[in-house]
């Protein structure tokens, strides 16, 4: 045990590493803080009400980990920025400027960081207006004086801001992905309530789908940690030179291809997205027009969590995500030509064009496995709650693949920071 923890507590004696880690820990406090400061003119008990009767905004508020049940002054979370990253990362793949400044290294990063930053404000806006629209129609919002409507608005956008500002102050000077380790925290944080509800309503008779729940969740984390570890290592070998009359080159390496390169980022971006239909249709079924509440209740109906169509798209979701993500971080060309500008080159397979192609067919197939697997990890609870009758766990799924994949990633983060402070004692 005490081996297992060496690492963490060794850590503590690097100056950098313990900023790091102070400074992530205290922003996750802040963070979970401000997730508990209510904003005024809001009826708590019938939101409260509201959120438990509604797997869908159960859902929603999983990610915002509590802070939209709680309607704190960080109700939206950060939705809008992801939202915004989706956004500008399918303009990045449309038009040629935003391409090529993608590829400019650290200046076309901040720049498209801050491009998507612009964005979120905007999005911010219209999630708010939909948000204070749902809650007014359900009658939770208890002031209806323009200074309140102005004050709640202002508040929520400007809470979003914030919390993407302590995302990026993470991701820039602490451990780990920022947006990812705030979602993840927000996730932990709801986990006892999401228990004590469960507990409380399971009877002798559900204890054994309780049990088979638990079965399930062990296997899942098994399954997120095999993919996510698993590789397809290719061999890439260095041709013979002679240099000042010396031999230099011949030996191998192996060039490792993650199943799954995409990490948790698929599941966000898909959760941001399928939540969409259901809001819009609670939307359009308040409006007078009969065409409109049509349209809204077909999307009510049919777009609920546990519906078919709901989960056939969260699938395609994921999927589609998992490979669009994958094509945005890896760069089969330009891989190819790190490759051949080294004197390296795939034993069987020309250098270059052919290379590139070779690379691009490996990953679209090993992509496929950790595609489909994403997809199923993130639907199986809700079929899972369907045969049991369990609601309350029904997201289960859905967030611990976050809380695992968060976990590993932030993980590795970790370790690389102690190889290269070369703590012997982490390579024993």
């Amino acid at each position: 045990m005490a081996n297992l923890f060496a690492p963490i507590i060794n850590s503590f004696k690097i100056r950098e590493l313990r900023k790091k880690i102070i400074l992530t820990a205290v922003i996750i406090i802040i963070y979970r803080i401000a997730a508990h400061i209510p904003v005024g003119g809001v009826d708590r008990e019938a939101l409260q009400a509201l959120f438990s009767g509604s797997q869908l905004l159960g859902l929603l508020d999983l990610f915002s980990g509590g802070t939209l049940a709680n309607f704190s002054i960080i109700a939206l979370g950060l939705n809008p920025y992801i939202n915004a990253s989706i956004i500008i990362q399918l303009l990045t793949m449309v038009f040629p400027t935003l391409e090529a400044l993608s590829k400019e290294g650290e200046y076309g990063r901040q720049k498209i960081n801050q491009y998507t930053r612009y964005l979120t404000v905007p999005l911010s806006i219209l999630q708010a207006i939909g948000v204070f629209v749902l809650l007014r129609n359900q009658g939770i919002i208890t002031q209806m004086t323009p200074l309140s409507i102005l004050t709640i608005m202002v508040t929520m956008v400007a809470g979003t801001i914030f919390a993407m500002w302590l995302g990026e102050l993470i991701t820039e000077y602490g451990i780990g992905q920022g947006i990812s380790i705030l979602i993840f925290a927000g996730i932990v944080a709801r986990t006892p309530v999401a228990l004590a509800q469960t507990f409380s309503i399971v009877d002798q008779q559900q204890m054994l789908n309780l049990l088979l729940f638990a079965v399930l969740g062990i296997v899942i984390t098994a399954g997120i940690v095999f993919v996510n570890e698993g590789r397809r290592q290719i061999m890439v070998q260095y041709a013979r030179r002679f240099i000042g009359g010396r031999e230099v080159g011949g030996a191998s390496t192996y060039l490792p291809l993650r199943v799954n390169q995409a990490g948790v980022i698929p599941i966000i971006f898909a959760v941001s997205l399928v939540l969409i239909p259901s809001f819009a249709g609670q939307f359009l079924s308040q409006l007078p027009q009969p065409l409109f509440q049509s349209a809204g209740r077909f999307f009510i109906s049919h777009f609920r969590v546990d519906s078919i169509a709901y989960n056939v798209v969260y699938f395609l979701l994921v999927v589609g995500f998992t490979y669009f993500y994958t094509a945005v971080i890896f760069n089969p060309k330009k891989i190819s030509e790190d490759i051949k500008k080294t004197g390296a080159f795939i034993p069987g397979i020309r250098p270059g064009t052919a290379t590139a192609a070779y690379l691009n067919y490996i990953l679209l197939r090993i992509t496929l496995v950790g595609a489909i697997f994403l997809g199923l990890v993130a639907i199986l609870p809700s079929i899972a709650s369907g045969f049991t009758g369990i609601t309350t766990l029904a997201l289960g799924g859905t967030g611990l693949l976050i809380v695992v994949s968060v976990i590993l990633d932030t993980a590795k983060q970790f370790e690389s920071r102690l190889v290269e402070r070369n703590y012997e004692g982490f390579l024993k």
